[in-house]
């Protein structure tokens, strides 16, 4: 139970909340809190409805192999692709984050170079180990922690900066509530677990709440810490809002420290990122979803080199030509499609198959069309536009080999 926790902690807190509170903030205004609250509601059901498929489809490819074998061939595929497409702007945001802390007025070029160095670590078969990771996560959390305390014992902490006033709208809630979305992003890991834990039918459905919740607790005391020093409206026009709060708080010296954990968690995000997705191009590509020449795998490396490159240079031009709010959005919608499909996958078990309560499923859909839908028009047209690109895509590719058997 502890260390699926601990697993859980890892996959979540990591680079989303130094840069997705910015434009949450902008959305919701005061709301903030409140859209917080709604991406974890989401988020829980999205995990549970993974959990209950991934014990019944413990096989590597998530909603790709639960959307297929529960709904149908081209659902299976369309969740792929969403979260190939969505994932890749992650990478993007994640490298986008790195630059806004580590040199501001040149995000771009260092998120460029960020992408070129961690595609050619990856290319080589080096991976982010787990040793790592719980490094990555301490780190994190001694920064968080650090903003929390710095902002909130600040003479320029204001407590009415916290009150839902006017300015908080319904659809602006819902669309940071799809922002904010980005920051649990990794909250799956605990559904793959179902090989590697004592008792998975008992211990992942626990695990799940308990990991979401902490998590839960560090985003909102980040959240209030730097709203209370900051105001709405001031963190919504930050690029790096949390280095920006402790400057305003008047701890200059916590700034370096802030920038280089954000830069910490984003690199590490980015590595991870990049690997998991030229994986998922990988099996896509071998069912011939995706051109089969990136199913190559390198002799000596033992990496689809090919995948890798193909990904690092979307996402090198992704963060060439995009702002992290454009990237956060495009992300959250893919991505939010992706546990649409599995949430809808969840819905067909039976009571035999240990199917979740009816309401999760429903909520959990539900929740994700809804916030996808509330995003910025940008990301929602862009989104639509890719995930239709797809879509002819797959009919294109099954007309061809329709015509190919004999």
């Amino acid at each position: 139970m502890f260390d699926a926790v601990v697993i859980g902690l890892g996959s979540m807190i990591g680079a989303g909340i130094f840069v997705a509170l910015a434009p949450a903030a902008r959305a919701a205004g005061s709301g903030l809190l409140v859209g917080l609250a709604i991406a974890a509601v989401v988020a829980y059901c999205n995990a549970t409805s993974s959990a209950r498929l991934a014990a019944r489809y413990p096989r590597s490819g998530g909603t790709y192999v639960y959307g297929r074998e529960r709904l149908g061939e081209f659902w299976g595929y369309l969740a792929g692709w969403a979260f190939v497409v969505g994932k890749t702007a992650s990478c993007a945001a994640m490298a986008l984050t790195v630059g806004s802390y580590v040199w501001p007025g040149h995000a771009h070029l260092v998120a460029v170079a960020a992408v070129i160095a961690l595609t050619a670590v990856n290319y080589v078969g080096v991976q982010k180990a787990a040793w790592l990771t719980r490094m990555i996560v301490t780190v994190v959390l001694l920064v968080l922690a650090a903003v929390v305390v710095a902002c909130l014992a600040s003479g320029e902490a204001r407590s009415g900066r916290l009150d839902v006033g006017a300015d908080a709208s319904v659809t602006g809630v819902l669309q940071a509530a799809g922002f904010l979305f980005f920051a649990f992003a990794g909250y799956a890991r605990i559904a793959t677990l179902g090989e590697e834990v004592r008792d998975p039918a008992r211990t992942i459905p626990r695990a799940i709440p308990v990991a979401l919740g902490l998590t839960l607790v560090v985003y909102g005391s980040v959240a209030v810490a730097v709203l209370v020093v900051l105001g709405p409206a001031g963190l919504a026009g930050r690029a790096a809002p949390l280095s920006e709060a402790v400057r305003q708080a008047g701890v200059d010296g916590l700034v370096p420290v802030v920038r280089v954990g954000a830069a910490v968690a984003a690199l590490g995000s980015l590595l991870a990122l990049i690997l998991g997705v030229s994986r998922t191009t990988l099996a896509m590509s071998r069912d011939r979803h995706l051109p089969q020449a990136l199913s190559a795998v390198h002799p000596r490396f033992n990496v689809p080199h090919r995948a890798e490159l193909a990904v690092g240079a979307v996402v090198a031009v992704s963060a060439a030509s995009t702002d992290v709010r454009g990237a956060i959005g495009f992300s959250s919608f893919g991505v939010l499609v992706y546990y649409a499909v599995a949430n809808a996958a969840a819905w067909t078990l039976t009571a035999e198959e240990n199917r979740p309560h009816r309401a999760i499923p429903v909520v959990g859909l539900a929740g994700c069309l809804v916030l996808a839908f509330t995003l910025p028009a940008s990301s929602v047209w862009w989104g639509v536009a890719v995930l239709g690109f797809g879509a002819v895509a797959y009919r294109a590719c099954r007309e061809v080999r329709v015509r190919r058997l004999p």
